[in-house]
């Protein structure tokens, strides 16, 4: 929920999601598949708000980063958790539609990437007012939490991401994986694979893989 990467293969293409989060935080539960509304979906569950940061159905994926465009001021009460609303829109027939109508008032700041009917949108959700765009789904994109990366260190991660893209013209799923875990592993403040004070962690990487056929979704927890 705090560092995505969308990736375009000759197949299809992958998302993949750090989660970075309190080692306070109730351990979250392995992917298995739910049936909400009517819809079987595929998520790994925050047992504390009975969310998720990423879920996938048969024809979509969501996937939810903390905050909006830039770092927001955290209110004392909030009437929702984040990740249920990742559930609603995912069991929502047209995802994209319901974000027009969705009631998002009282909802902390985030953003949520879709991909849905061949397309793929950034929604975001500000406080104030819902945003969103159509994005190249021919092109990489990575995106960084704003709640945890200051737009400095979200500008010097997309260079790191720019130089794998640029060294791995078609990479394959594990070779994004070890980008997402490995990549500046020296620097524990804002490499990808963080450890703040033993205090904030990145816990679980989470990854899709998208194809003509099937969405699939493998989890590496790396608290266990």
């Amino acid at each position: 929920m705090c560092t995505v990467t969308f990736i375009p293969t000759s197949s299809g293409f992958v998302i993949t999601s750090n989660r970075d989060e309190s080692v306070a935080r109730k351990r979250a539960l392995a992917p298995i598949e739910y049936e909400i509304n009517g819809c079987k979906i595929t998520f790994p569950k925050d047992p504390q708000a009975g969310g998720t940061w990423i879920a996938k159905s048969d024809s979509k994926v969501i996937v939810l980063l903390n905050g909006a465009a830039e770092k927001h001021q955290i209110k004392p009460f909030y009437r929702k958790s984040r990740g249920l609303i990742v559930l609603e829109l995912t069991s929502s027939e047209n995802s994209l539609k319901h974000w027009e109508t969705i009631d998002l008032n009282s909802i902390e700041p985030f953003t949520i990437i879709l991909f849905e009917n061949d397309k793929l949108h950034q929604l975001q959700w500000n406080e104030v007012e819902k945003s969103q765009i159509e994005l190249d789904i021919k092109s990489p994109h990575i995106w960084s939490s704003s709640t945890l990366y200051s737009k400095e260190i979200r500008t010097k991660r997309a260079e790191w991401f720019a130089k794998f893209m640029a060294e791995n013209q078609n990479p394959e799923a594990k070779a994004i994986l070890d980008f997402h875990q490995f990549t500046e592993n020296k620097n524990p403040e804002y490499g990808l694979q963080i450890n703040r004070n033993n205090e904030l962690k990145t816990i679980s990487i989470t990854q899709c893989l998208v194809t003509t056929q099937e969405i699939t979704m493998s989890y590496l927890d790396l608290i266990a």
